[in-house]
């Protein structure tokens, strides 16, 4: 088959918006997922039986379903309960809430890896509770765990294409479409491939980066 690359600039204003869909949903959807892990990852922690049960079994149902699954769920069930939303935020909220239950687990190992004597050298200034979180163990924690959380953030960018089943025309739901109205194929799941390669590259750079720059 014949390359076309009439079909290729033809295609790319339609491969922007598409990628700027995925970015605004990979940027949104992590903020949700790390931000919400943590709190469950803490909650877990409570002494509290009636606290770590709840958050147990709702934290091993959203872990144990899949994605595609929940997205559904969430874009048609929820309008029956009168809570609607677009599109674009039930699968950043779904892919978000998909996530914080593996980058919970992250959190809960690294707040373990910090070393028996912080606690007890905390314990020994007598800092009050959420001193001891913010300044001694959540900043050790962190750095430990920046390597796993920036393996989640490449899985969540391949996981968005998920959100074509919802209708949000991101990357491959642009070329879908591009695809359908004009029967080529080739060319723009050629350049949706190559796009999702190299976003993925960069990523993994800036998170190489981020790392290099806690650990110091």
């Amino acid at each position: 088959m014949k390359w076309d690359w009439s079909a290729v600039s033809d295609f790319l204003p339609h491969f922007w918006d598409g990628l700027l869909v995925t970015l605004q949903a990979l940027a949104l959807g992590s903020v949700i997922s790390f931000a919400l892990g943590l709190v469950w990852a803490l909650l877990m922690r409570l002494p509290t039986r009636w606290v770590r049960w709840p958050v147990g079994v709702v934290t091993e149902f959203v872990r144990n379903t899949p994605l595609l699954v929940q997205l559904f769920f969430l874009f048609y069930v929820l309008p029956e309960w009168g809570l609607t939303f677009s599109a674009l935020t039930t699968g950043v909220f779904a892919i978000g809430l998909h996530y914080s239950t593996y980058t919970m687990q992250v959190y809960r190992a690294g707040i373990e890896a910090v070393p028996v004597g912080q606690w007890e050298a905390a314990t020994a200034l007598n800092l009050p509770w959420r001193r001891t979180w913010t300044a001694v163990i959540l900043p050790q924690a962190i750095r430990r765990v920046v390597p796993a959380l920036g393996n989640y953030v490449i899985s969540m960018l391949k996981d968005t294409p998920m959100l074509m089943a919802i209708t949000v025309l991101e990357m491959l739901g642009q070329a879908r479409l591009y695809s359908q109205q004009h029967f080529q194929f080739t060319e723009p799941l050629t350049v949706i491939g190559v796009a999702f390669i190299l976003v993925s590259y960069l990523a993994s750079l800036l998170l190489r980066a981020l790392e290099r720059r806690l650990v110091r």
